[in-house]
């Protein structure tokens, strides 16, 4: 009784760990360029009380072993690089990369304040106060780009040229271009939170180049990339998570009420 107490406490818990990342995509659903995650799970080892091909009686082989398993956890949380929705919002900073079939898995580069790279999907950009295209959280783009105080308009095209017209000027002014970087395991990226990821060994090393070339994919301006969680999924993945922790809940409480009458008839 006590093994069946314990395996299904590995299975409470890891569906405890399954409700935790169901409710972080949730909480994400209107986050520009979240990336909904899905736990994974793993059985534990396995005690042999019997091993296949031992002499049974009369000098025949036992076919099947006798194999009792001691439970469940959750192995990894597996990110989803699938494309979310584009959506309009005809502000010209907003910037979204689109998808090319399997490819354009690209990520635009972000300095982060100890001057480490940040990558992200996210490409609700704003200028600061010195005219650098920055993050919300004010970090700034890589490569950096300047757009003057006296801008009046500014193009960004699917290959990631950007051109200011200034106030009173006829022709454009091509005032730097967008780089993006894709990885061979963008799954194996690990998320620090304000929409940024860092690059791990799991991931390999970037590989940068210009949007719209070598699976890339093209940037679009003036539209933005929504999350790629569906809320109807998550819901019913949410209550077969909640079923399966009430299944296992279900056999604590069985061989507690077994082990009460084993009690009760040894008393």
């Amino acid at each position: 009784m006590s093994r069946a107490l314990r395996t299904a406490a590995t299975g409470m818990v890891a569906q405890q760990l399954n409700i935790d990342n169901i409710s972080n995509n949730l909480a994400n659903v209107n986050t520009t360029g979240f990336k909904k995650s899905k736990a994974e799970f793993q059985d534990l080892l396995y005690q042999t009380i019997r091993t296949a091909g031992t002499s049974a009686a009369q000098g025949a082989l036992v076919p099947v072993e006798i194999q009792i398993g001691y439970g469940t956890r959750v192995v990894a949380t597996n990110r989803s690089f699938e494309q979310g929705q584009i959506t309009a919002t005809n502000n010209p900073l907003d910037i979204a990369i689109e998808n090319e079939g399997i490819n354009g898995d690209g990520f635009f580069q972000i300095t982060l304040p100890d001057g480490t790279t940040g990558y992200t999907r996210d490409g609700a950009f704003k200028l600061s106060s010195e005219g650098q295209v920055v993050t919300s959280d004010g970090f700034v783009l890589d490569p950096p780009i300047n757009i003057s105080a006296d801008a009046a308009s500014v193009n960004v095209s699917a290959d990631g040229n950007v051109e200011v017209l200034q106030a009173g000027a006829t022709a454009a002014t091509n005032v730097g271009t967008l780089e993006l970087a894709k990885f061979i395991n963008p799954a194996g990226l690990r998320s620090i939170g304000r929409n940024l990821y860092l690059e791990t060994e799991a991931s390999g090393a970037p590989v940068t180049g210009q949007p719209n070339t070598d699976g890339f994919g093209r940037v679009s301006q003036g539209f933005l990339e929504l999350s790629n969680v569906s809320v109807v999924d998550e819901l019913v993945n949410m209550i077969m998570a909640q079923r399966t922790y009430e299944v296992n809940a279900r056999a604590v409480r069985s061989s507690d009420e077994m082990m009460q009458a084993t009690n009760n008839i040894a008393g």
